[in-house]
């Protein structure tokens, strides 16, 4: 349903918008200015009522809001009589206007720090960040990272969302502890922020258990006796030195469904199929030569008129090898027909019980400036998704002085951040408009309460900075002119003002369109 996401995105944006102007409201009252307006939203006014000298308003538009103050024009300062001075906020010393401007990034930023605390209190469901599959080339493999490592520490300090774990370029990641099959293990060797990035974005996702026999049919493996271990991926068996495998049919009707932990599906024991294997041998290979290949090489759907159709690989097939090579993977797959030399390539398969040899000649198409390989097969695989950790409650005092370094850190990794884009260290296809907001938004409440505050609060650190950018028309442009005037002794000229405003105006716009055509590009 559309109405879900414009929701969740209401009750995500609507706190940030509010705090912020009521840091202006706040500090405007405190100094006696009269406030006409208080504005949650642009554009017409649904929702209004009025006590005192201020409309209070909740407006259609839900992409920010504001603060009408009596006066708040400097343009029109000396048309205002004398005798109403005292409420305007143009007539107040400039210290005064100083605080009533920051008052709203001041206000995200007190946000921010009490949504933290919360989190802290209250202890937060977290997503790990888990290593994929790592092949010995690998360099994180080279570094001592090893398949489904979950990175817990940094530099000594905890990891609470992925963007701990980013460091730009030559940057150094280091001083990091991984939790390994329930072992917290230091990582000896420091490698690059670049390094890292690819070399995790590269590794595939861990696989369930699950693996397919000549004819298709799926079966779950433990080496468990009594139930199906969700959380042993298919890629750590060889990590574990027990031989008796057991086997668990899935039922037919089953389909994945996510519990607290990885994908499931629902089985059933099947005491005809149990195994012995040797632990000095490679165990995916061993249950290779019995038959029984991991279930991400059977096709799940072929596109029609694609080279793979055309070929007549149908849904079913089980992919064993390309070009004379056994895979061990689909991820192997792809690798596979990337690196073959240009032309057909020979694809040994399994269908109906035998073993088929079909020629296919994948089609080239372009992404982001590189060739890529396709054949239209989808993997019929089951991988474990992603898997959360509660963090233990910080108690009531020790989490008012835990939120301050959260919230610092935050802080500084966002001004980092625009300093990257101001520099071009960091592509402007990056910047996301509100489309990309609620996309996150969404994800983020989707999976879990916490990481939907822990993003909270950092869109509100993000809201804060962007409007201390010294840009006429936002708060950092006031407060420039505030600055100005201490330094020339007097107010800017009208004419340097009404210049400033429309340059200001003129950038905010470019902006939001850039953001809005990111948005677009990246959505549809």
């Amino acid at each position: 349903m559309m109405l879900e996401p414009i929701l969740i995105f209401i009750i995500f944006l609507g706190p940030l918008v509010f705090f912020h102007e009521l840091g202006h409201f706040f500090f405007a009252r405190l100094f006696g200015v009269r406030v006409e307006v208080f504005s949650i939203g642009f554009g017409p006014k649904i929702l209004k009522y009025k006590k005192g000298d201020t409309e209070y308003a909740w407006s259609l538009i839900p992409l920010g809001g504001y603060v009408k103050m009596f006066g708040d024009n400097p343009l029109l300062k000396d048309e205002i009589p004398e005798e109403d001075r005292k409420f305007t906020f143009t007539h107040k010393t400039k210290w005064q206007r100083f605080w009533i401007v920051m008052g709203g990034p001041l206000a995200n930023f007190i946000l921010a720090y009490f949504i933290f605390y919360a989190l802290l209190v209250a202890g937060e469901r977290i997503p790990e960040i888990r290593i994929g599959v790592l092949d010995k080339t690998n360099i994180l493999y080279e570094k001592g990272y090893r398949s489904g490592d979950v990175i817990k520490k940094v530099k000594g300090n905890p990891v609470y969302n992925p963007s701990d774990v980013i460091v730009e370029g030559q940057a150094e990641i280091s001083g990091v502890v991984v939790n390994r099959n329930g072992t917290e293990v230091s990582i000896p060797s420091a490698v690059s922020g670049k390094d890292f990035q690819e070399s995790f974005a590269k590794s595939p996702l861990m696989r369930a258990p699950v693996v397919v026999n000549d004819n298709g049919i799926r079966f779950a493996i433990s080496f468990d006796s009594k139930s199906v271990n969700w959380d042993k991926s298919l890629d750590q068996f060889n990590d574990d030195k027990r031989t008796e495998l057991f086997f668990y049919s899935i039922k037919k009707d089953a389909t994945v469904k996510k519990g607290d932990s990885y994908a499931m599906l629902k089985t059933e024991k099947d005491y005809s199929n149990k195994i012995e294997l040797d632990s000095t041998k490679d165990k995916i290979l061993q249950l290779r030569e019995r038959g029984f290949y991991p279930a991400d090489l059977m096709i799940k759907s072929v596109n029609m008129k694609s080279p793979a159709d055309k070929a007549g690989l149908r849904e079913g097939n089980v992919i064993l090898g390309v070009n004379g090579v056994n895979l061990n993977s689909f991820y192997d797959l792809r690798n596979a027909i990337d690196k073959a030399s240009e032309g057909p390539v020979t694809i040994n398969v399994m269908a109906d019980g035998q073993e088929r040899e079909i020629r296919v000649t994948p089609d080239i198409k372009e992404s982001n400036g590189k060739k890529i390989k396709l054949i239209g097969v989808y993997s019929a695989g089951v991988f474990q998704g992603i898997r959360f950790f509660h963090t233990n409650s910080r108690g009531l005092i020790n989490s008012l002085y835990y939120a301050f370094p959260r919230t610092w850190e935050s802080i500084v990794k966002t001004f980092d951040g625009f300093k990257k884009l101001i520099t071009a260290e960091v592509s402007a296809k990056n910047i996301g408009g509100p489309l990309a907001i609620g996309k996150v938004a969404t994800d983020s409440f989707n999976t879990s309460f916490s990481y939907f505050f822990q993003l909270m609060a950092l869109i509100s650190i993000n809201l804060g900075i962007i409007n201390l950018f010294p840009i006429p028309v936002l708060d950092g442009g006031h407060i420039m002119f505030i600055f100005l005037e201490i330094l020339n002794g007097g107010p800017v000229s009208r004419r340097k003002m009404e210049i400033a405003q429309q340059l200001g105006l003129s950038l905010l716009l470019m902006l939001m369109i850039g953001a809005l055509y990111n948005d677009v590009v990246r959505f549809f």
